[in-house]
């Protein structure tokens, strides 16, 4: 891997302080725990991060039912058994019947990999703890063949979470830790130019204006995030929506144009079309 910091790409708009957090991670060869709402671009980072350094990325996205295990290596005694019956030649060799993990993958890459382990709070409390000594020591023992897997190269392990569940102190105290705060206007302003070159900017201008007002609206349940906004913005030019649309005062038509592409359930819809309702009902109590 020729380069060794991250300074953004020209795909991707990273803030100052996400820099420094990446290069102190590089630097320290510690794990980057990533935290933030959804929608901030914590996975996307890691692919970012490749593309900057040049580097092999591998992906390990964790579910409910994710163990810990599983991005090591895992045996598979049921068709070992099965062969043996069948007198099948493979059986004689355990490593057939071993599968390695993403993690194994990673220490096995001879160029310095990204090794993203995506949304570590979706698995077993039990599960960072799991992952204690292979990432502090960048090796783990294969039982089945008495050999320990080693690190070629220790590889930038980046981690996200959304901040769901707590994660175990001696896990966190392994890691360098970075919040990302969700953009403020001008940072959005930049993350919407990269995706929309030559938008009109009085369009974007009322988009920002509308967004960042719904986020502020007291018990919604899901906040619209960057990657809902663009997809609002990507509909907003498809259908032609002219920003006097978007600058429509009318308390009646307070549910934005296209607004499933931000709001994402029914009771935050419900909630704008109350909020409508009593605007409208404000409205109308001069002229009675």
């Amino acid at each position: 891997m020729t380069k060794t910091r991250f300074e953004g790409t020209e795909d991707y708009v990273a803030t100052d302080d996400l820099k420094v957090a990446v290069n102190a991670a590089i630097a320290l060869e510690r794990p980057l725990l990533v935290k933030g709402e959804p929608g901030t671009g914590k996975t996307v980072l890691a692919y970012e991060i490749a593309r900057a350094l040049d580097a092999p990325l591998i992906t390990w996205h964790i579910k409910s039912t994710t163990k810990a295990q599983q991005g090591l290596y895992e045996y598979d005694a049921v068709t070992r058994l099965r062969d043996s019956q069948l007198g099948e030649e493979r059986v004689k060799d355990v490593r057939n019947y071993l599968k390695k993990g993403k993690m194994w993958e990673a220490f096995e890459s001879p160029n310095r990999p990204i090794l993203l382990i995506d949304e570590i709070d979706k698995a077993d409390i039990e599960f960072p703890n799991d992952l204690l000594q292979e990432l502090d020591r960048m090796e783990f023992y294969v039982y089945e063949t008495d050999e320990t897997i080693k690190a070629a190269v220790r590889p930038l392990v980046l981690i996200t979470s959304n901040n769901e569940k707590e994660l175990p102190d001696a896990f966190l105290r392994r890691c360098f830790f970075h919040y990302i705060k969700f953009p403020e206007p001008e940072t959005m302003q930049a993350i919407v130019d990269v995706h929309f070159p030559g938008i009109k900017q009085k369009l974007v201008g009322e988009a920002l204006r509308i967004f960042y007002d719904m986020r502020k609206v007291p018990g919604l349940k899901k906040k619209p995030s960057t990657s809902e906004l663009l997809d609002w913005l990507k509909l907003l030019l498809v259908e032609d929506i002219d920003e006097s649309v978007l600058r429509e005062r009318d308390p009646s038509k307070l549910i934005p144009p296209l607004h499933g592409a931000l709001l994402k359930n029914e009771q935050d819809v419900h909630l704008f079309e109350r909020l409508a309702f009593l605007a409208r009902r404000e409205g109308a109590r001069p002229g009675q």
